[in-house]
C-alpha cells in the first residue's frame, strides 16, 4: 500500500510502504488529528493494488 498527495508532491506520508490498508489509514489519521481546522488541509489517498485508489 502507497499513499499519495493529491498534488503529486513526495513527502514523508509518501514515501513509505504500509503493509495494510488500515496501516496507511492509522498513519492518516494520526497526521489528520495533529492539524488544527484552520490549517490548510493536504489531501491523500491510500493506494490500493488493482483497486484503485480511495480519499481519505
Amino acid at each position: 500500500m502507497k499513499v499519495i498527495r493529491d498534488d503529486g508532491v513526495e513527502d514523508d506520508l509518501t514515501r513509505r510502504n504500509y503493509s495494510t490498508y488500515d496501516e496507511a489509514y492509522d498513519e492518516l489519521e494520526r497526521f489528520y488529528g495533529d492539524l488544527c481546522c484552520s490549517d490548510d488541509r493536504i489531501e491523500y489517498s491510500i493506494t490500493v493494488a488493482d483497486l484503485g485508489t480511495t480519499k481519505c
